[in-house]
């Protein structure tokens, strides 16, 4: 039996029962998760994908994924709710190609509240969601998240100081307690239980309840007056102002609306976008726009679904209503499911008139300009990658289009900490999944020749690695073009790195200097000169700006190690809670070298035995 008839044999099997599938390629990697109401029956429709088939009855999606496709699984529930919920999960563990999915989904700028902290901050984020944090958005850019956050720092004292632990090497407050900023966690100057109830305000406000934190605020305010608590009283006003210019700023008011999201939408052929126009105590706090991808084939209704799952599943709180163009049948599906994520009920509806008909019609008029403006921005950024590798082809006299480029660059402030940096353009666009960065250590002092030389030799003696461990997916491909930072000097370097690893004829390569942006060609003396606005060269110093970022960016990493090396670091049986406890109780590491072992012991939280294992350690070895 050929595996497509496998598989066709699969799908026969399945049973006539709500459930979700799976199709599998011959890794046993997911293509394509999918729901229904009776698998046997949406599984048929598969079959002739399955077998191969193609043409126009078969979206070229579904056409594509069957071609893939080896084997077909599939989990029975107890309902076509249950289905959507397991499918959600399915596909946010395996993130199948297939599936409809929000556009460059993890670059989507959110505010998350790290709750699995002791001391929650509140930050910016384009990270995968982890599960025990709080996250708010996405939102339209990220001007937006810092301008909110920047809101919330004048509100809130919460911490704006980085890592899971509060505070700085040196044990002491920094500026924002100073300037009441910030409570100062990390001098104990407030409890984790008082912090936890400032981070619940937080939310509330993120949440769209700033009439709720008004209102504290107001009465704070009030009860410091009376309390002759004047500077307190300041505070508590210099907040809530703050709090009424963010109300001022929204100006739509629809007073009988309450909360709800209205949700407008528009597609072509493969691609959707979403608006969501959300209603919070009457006011219109913000309109988010979403592109979504691998629509093709499917109806109005499963990409709506689709978007409620990826979009609202992660959200700390929903409205309880929500106003679509049209779910017909899934509307109880949805509300269902929306309900859960919940803790109450959502209902899901189309409005027939009335102000939030209006306004669901905005938004579906708002969906298609973001489409067509969406299409007219990828035509024309495709267009100017086009010319600019075309120029690059022609300029340069390579062979074939350099679709691949790789950037090359060196940065130091000495002859320590030494780094390279390695950046790729696929298409003229950045690849940064293949970014790789180099430390420097072969080269004796400051030697930018040297630190070329061993990061280029790393990188392409790794293209022929065919140990397991060595194996890197970004050094398996051999550039077109080879771009390093520099003048002849660099140049030089990188030729007779290919030439020594026979690469010469296969990889071109050229060096581009700052101060006249001049590119630098093998065998030929004088530079070769473009015109300031020739794409080619645009692209050039994109790549070349980027390989400059991401080795500065690198070397500042590795100085800030560095320089946060301290005595207390490798101490035995200390930890960082344990080495704040150290700080705070002698004021500075020279008093801490000089305690006896009596005055290590007498320190809070440090058991006497460690204090004695932390005495002998540091006596031990000067």
């Amino acid at each position: 039996m050929t595996g497509r008839e496998e598989i066709v044999t699969q799908i026969k099997g399945a049973p006539d029962l709500p459930g979700v599938y799976l199709f599998k390629d011959d890794a046993g990697e997911v293509l394509y998760v999918g729901k229904a109401l009776s698998l046997k029956k949406r599984l048929a429709s598969y079959i002739p994908a399955a077998r191969g088939g193609a043409g126009g009855r078969i979206p070229v999606k579904v056409a594509e994924m069957g071609a893939k496709a080896e084997s077909v699984d599939w989990i029975v529930t107890a309902n076509e709710t249950e289905a959507l919920i397991v499918e959600d999960n399915l596909i946010k563990r395996h993130r199948p190609p297939y599936n409809i999915r929000l556009r460059d989904d993890k670059s989507y700028p959110y505010i998350v509240v790290t709750l699995e902290d002791e001391f929650p901050r509140v930050m910016f984020t384009r990270q995968p969601h982890r599960k025990g944090n709080a996250y708010f958005g996405p939102y339209a850019n990220a001007a937006k998240v810092r301008e909110t956050l920047d809101t919330l720092g004048r509100i809130f004292p919460f911490r704006k100081c980085r890592g899971k632990t509060p505070g700085r090497h040196s044990g002491s407050p920094c500026l924002q307690y100073s300037i009441k900023r910030c409570d100062a966690p990390c001098a104990g100057y407030i409890t984790p239980e008082e912090y936890r109830r400032l981070i619940d305000q937080v939310i509330v406000f993120l949440s769209g309840r700033q009439k709720e934190i008004a209102q504290g605020l107001q009465a704070g305010m009030r009860r410091a007056s009376e309390e002759m608590e004047f500077e307190r009283a300041a505070l508590y006003r210099d907040r809530l102002d703050a709090v009424r210019h963010v109300m001022e700023g929204q100006r739509a008011r629809q007073s009988a609306m309450g909360s709800v999201d209205i949700v407008g939408m528009a597609r072509d052929e493969g691609n959707a976008n979403v608006q969501v126009f959300q209603m919070r105590d009457g006011v219109l706090g913000d309109r988010r726009s979403f592109s979504l991808e691998n629509v093709e084939g499917e109806s109005d209704e499963d990409v709506l679904q689709r978007f409620f799952a990826e979009c609202y599943s992660m959200a700390l709180t929903l409205p309880p209503e929500i106003i679509v163009p049209a779910l017909g049948e899934r509307d109880g599906q949805t509300a269902e499911f929306l309900s859960e994520l919940r803790g109450s009920r959502v209902t899901v509806r189309t409005a027939e008139r009335g102000d939030k008909r209006r306004l669901q019609q905005l938004a579906d008029r708002n969906a298609v300009l973001a489409l067509q403006h969406e299409r007219l921005r990828t035509e024309r950024s495709r267009e100017r990658r086009w010319g600019a590798l075309t120029g690059l082809r022609d300029h340069l006299g390579l062979s074939g289009m350099p679709m691949r480029i790789e950037g090359y660059d060196v940065s130091n402030l000495g002859p320590e900490h030494i780094v390279a940096s390695m950046v790729v353009f696929e298409g003229g666009v950045p690849r940064k999944a293949d970014y790789r960065k180099f430390s420097i250590a072969g080269s004796e002092g400051q030697d930018d020749f040297a630190a070329m030389r061993e990061a280029l030799l790393r990188r392409f003696a790794r293209a022929a690695a065919t140990a397991p461990e060595k194996y890197d997916p970004s050094f398996e491909s051999v550039p077109d073009l080879v771009v390093v930072d520099g003048g002849k000097g660099q140049l030089g370097v990188a030729v007779g790195v290919l030439e020594e690893l026979g690469l010469d004829a296969a990889v071109g390569v050229i060096s581009l200097a700052k101060r006249e942006e001049e590119v630098y060609l093998p065998g030929r003396p004088d530079p070769l000169l473009l015109a300031r606005d020739d794409p080619a060269l645009l692209l050039l110093q994109r790549l070349r700006d980027e390989a400059h970022r991401f080795a500065v960016s690198f070397h500042r990493t590795r100085r800030r190690s560095a320089g946060h090396a301290s005595i207390l670091d490798g101490l035995p049986g200390v930890g960082e809670k344990r080495k704040r406890a150290i700080l705070l109780h002698f004021g500075s590491p020279e008093r801490f070298l000089a305690a006896s072992r009596d005055e290590l012991e007498a320190v809070p939280g440090l058991p006497g035995k460690v204090a004695r294992e932390v005495y002998d350690f540091v006596h031990k070895t000067g």
